[in-house]
């Protein structure tokens, strides 16, 4: 995401297959990938190679690879990594987009690198991609109420009061990702924080 990446972008939203996690916290990633494929005009194909659903498209004159893992969110770098490898992307050039527990409720925050904060699919990524050094769009789902396990919080449907903003934040999220891929980190984190 820097002035010379000429090469193609990874963009990964990370989420859990099949329609029993399709509205959970655990899958804002994935509602921001299908935003972008919406807002490409793309359809998601089976990327055999990887074990991902994937489409080439282009946004803003650089070529996108926009991703989702067919895998369980704690498996997700091996396709992850399998679509570095196949397309060349640097890990620096990998964008994933993932739902953040010490975040508040709404927040879109991006990064580069630093620990996985317990979730899984970024612990899983990370592994694979053998660094931390990709970039990160993380979306707050804020903290589960009272004693209640995060594991637990994570793969349930947002509340009824929540459901009604995760639209406009997938949106945000999506408009994060793009501005991230124009004009770079350093100066989409001025725009977005």
């Amino acid at each position: 995401m820097t002035d010379s990446a000429t090469g193609p972008a990874l963009v990964v939203g990370l989420g859990n297959p099949g329609a029993e996690y399709e509205r959970t916290r655990h899958n804002v990633g994935f509602m921001v990938a299908d935003a972008l494929a919406e807002r490409v005009g793309g359809r998601f194909t089976v990327h055999k190679k990887s074990g991902a659903d994937l489409i080439q498209a282009r946004l803003d004159g650089r070529q996108v690879l926009l991703a989702k893992p067919r895998t369980y969110m704690n498996l997700s770098g091996r396709p992850v990594a399998a679509l570095a490898k196949f397309f060349s992307v640097p890990p620096t050039e990998v964008v994933v987009v993932h739902d953040e527990l010490d975040l508040p409720f709404g927040a879109v925050r991006l990064k580069r690198g630093g620990g996985e904060g317990g979730h899984n699919g970024l612990r899983s990524v990370s592994s694979a991609l053998t660094t931390k050094d990709y970039l990160r769009v993380r979306i707050g789902i804020g903290r589960p109420p009272g004693r209640q396990d995060p594991a637990d919080f994570v793969l349930k449907p947002f509340s009824s009061v929540e459901r009604k903003e995760v639209p406009v934040i997938v949106e945000q999220a999506a408009d994060a990702v793009e501005l991230l891929l124009r004009v770079g980190l350093e100066a989409a984190q001025n725009q977005v924080h």
